[in-house]
């Protein structure tokens, strides 16, 4: 495949295929540059001031010294009348409604995404707890199987109790005995 050359405003040539997008500049405002770890967690901070009850006091607040200026001032230190609704304030709110929707929606995707990562860890931790459990059940088994071919110490005397049961029965008497008892037979034959 050939190559395909492009050349810039400047006259460089620039080496890019018909599948390579060519980057588009900007010539008269440079493009900002926001760092999206530092946004996102700004982005989350005011989201959680958004819902705590501070934020909807210093609002209510913020609204009804708006409305009592506005309703009680006199007309010439009015700056946005009641004849006309209230329409600065209603744009201010719209402003601040508008801007908060999608940060709050940044910061809701960001926890999404900590959540998600939380699951898969908690779920391959599960896994590797199963794993270990699995392991250790199959060697457990494995110990009662071996366990029943190796002599217990409880079945070991059992065993020699048994032998010395039938040791006991079958045993003669001493040989002390005996002489006592031929002695016995003696003295009292005679």
């Amino acid at each position: 495949m050939a190559d395909v050359r492009s050349t810039t405003r400047t006259g460089r040539s620039r080496r890019g295929g018909l599948d390579t997008p060519q980057e588009v500049r900007r010539i008269f405002l440079p493009r900002p540059t926001v760092d999206a770890e530092t946004f996102g967690r700004w982005s989350e901070a005011f989201a959680r001031f958004m819902g705590t009850p501070r934020f909807l006091v210093y609002m209510t607040v913020f609204v009804m010294a708006w409305l009592a200026w506005n309703t009680f001032a006199p007309p010439a230190l009015q700056f946005d009348p009641k004849d006309l609704n209230y329409t600065l304030l209603t744009l201010i709110l719209s402003l601040q409604a508008s801007y908060a929707a999608p940060l709050i929606l940044l910061a809701q995707n960001r926890q999404d995404d900590r959540d998600r990562v939380q699951f898969e860890q908690d779920r391959q931790r599960a896994e590797r707890n199963l794993a270990d459990t699995e392991y250790l059940a199959r060697e457990v088994a494995a110990l009662r199987i071996a366990m029943r071919e190796v002599t217990t110490r409880d079945f070991l005397r059992s065993e020699l109790r048994t032998l010395l049961e039938e040791l006991d029965e079958r045993q003669l008497p001493p040989p002390e005995q005996d002489a006592k008892q031929s002695r016995e037979r003696s003295d009292s034959s005679s």
